[in-house]
């Protein structure tokens, strides 16, 4: 399998699971009880980090490896998005999530990953469709 295969194999499965982060997960946190959020939260978090983590590892070094191998404009501003998407999600997302309290009202905070995440969704769509792009071009 080469490069550009695994790059669209691995953004199109980051697109898939932020869109359902974004549509599912985050709108429903507000639907568990303020006594059971913090619990489901701290459950949720494990669970999904072992599943984000790897992909955007992966994602990373697949991306920083084809800048080395072409330096294209694609390969570019690829890493680029990658590494804003990183620094959105560990100095914006962690700090949001590790707000949620037990006992505290998740509205305010829901509406704040639900309207901050859009950047996050919108930068792995266009991505995937970059990927794709080059993949059919290629």
């Amino acid at each position: 399998m080469d490069l550009i295969t695994i790059r669209l194999l691995l953004d199109f499965g980051l697109m898939v699971l932020i869109w359902i982060v974004q549509l599912v997960i985050y709108p429903g946190l507000c639907h568990y009880g303020q006594n059971e959020l913090a619990d489901w939260h701290q459950k949720y978090t494990g669970r999904i980090g072992t599943v984000v983590g790897p992909l955007m590892i992966l994602q990373l070094i697949a991306a920083i490896w084809q800048v080395f191998m072409y330096q294209g404009i694609y390969e570019i501003i690829s890493l680029l998005f990658i590494l804003v998407l990183w620094l959105l999600t560990f100095f914006i997302f962690v700090p949001l999530h590790n707000s949620i309290k037990p006992f505290e009202s998740c509205e305010h905070i829901t509406k704040s990953l639900v309207l901050k995440n859009w950047s996050r969704t919108i930068l792995w769509s266009v991505l995937f469709i970059m990927t794709l792009l080059v993949e059919i071009l290629d």
